[in-house]
């Protein structure tokens, strides 16, 4: 293997390929499995009822089955997004996106948001699945709670903190509403309060080559994105390597990843 093919390799390996638009259907959940399998990225990011399927259309690949839990704001109780990550997991997905209880974290109930995490996160290792917690940033003010997540992610275990959920739109002083997702600065901070072992994950705003190899150059280990695609097919013509065959066109997740 060349080094840019290397390369390509490693953009590939760090997409989380996103499908989870409100309105996705099975045709359309087919159609983003089928172009993960070809661009071979990490995994695909879907919602708990459709894991099995996926996991079906991407069985004996190196694709790997994830779903969100708690999605998008986080505020099921502790006891039903067990249950919904032991579902999942079951169900064939390797890897859990969490949105912690934010309405806890504001209020700084750090116990509540330790147990939370420390529950989840036993769910997932001992179903063997791996937690991201997503701390959906566009709702944090200080960041204070940032570090303190970074701080008890740490000492839980997860495997990986997450920027965002790509669907934490603020409404404006105007009424309209805006969303910034994985920010530079936030991910700087968090690459820089997590312990070793912990991965930083960054998910929304982030859909060209350009912006995967700057955060991939900061030490972000995976992104959310639904532009895979377009950020694939760039590579392949920059690096010079052979495309993948047959390029399918991303699936639209609006304003989300």
């Amino acid at each position: 293997m060349t080094p840019n093919q290397t390369l390509i390799r490693e953009i590939a390996k760090m997409i989380d390929h996103s499908l989870l638009h409100p309105t996705l259907t099975d045709a359309e959940l087919r159609e983003g499995c089928q172009l993960a399998l070809r661009y071979e990225v990490a995994s695909v990011c879907i919602k708990p009822y459709a894991v099995p399927l996926a996991s079906e259309l991407l069985a004996g690949s190196d694709v790997l089955v994830g779903t969100v839990i708690g999605f998008p704001a986080g505020n099921s109780a502790v006891s039903i997004k067990v249950a919904e990550t032991i579902q999942a997991c079951l169900d064939g997905a390797v890897e859990i996106d969490m949105v912690v209880n934010l309405g806890k974290v504001l209020a700084e109930d750090w116990d509540y948001v330790t147990s939370e995490i420390r529950s989840v996160n036993t769910a997932c290792t001992d179903h063997g699945a791996i937690l991201k917690v997503i701390f959906e940033n566009d709702y944090l003010p200080d960041d204070r709670y940032k570090i303190r997540l970074c701080d008890i992610c740490t000492e839980v275990g997860v495997a990986f903190v997450k920027t965002s959920t790509g669907y934490g739109f603020v409404k404006g002083s105007d009424g309209k509403y805006s969303y910034e997702g994985a920010t530079l600065p936030d991910l700087r901070l968090m690459l820089d309060h997590v312990g070793p072992g912990v991965r930083v994950k960054a998910a929304g705003g982030v859909r060209t080559l350009d912006g995967l190899l700057t955060v991939k150059d900061m030490g972000v280990s995976r992104l959310g994105a639904s532009a895979t695609a377009a950020i694939l097919e760039e590579a392949y013509r920059r690096f010079g390597a052979v495309a993948a065959d047959t390029p399918v066109a991303p699936i639209t997740e609006g304003k989300g990843y």
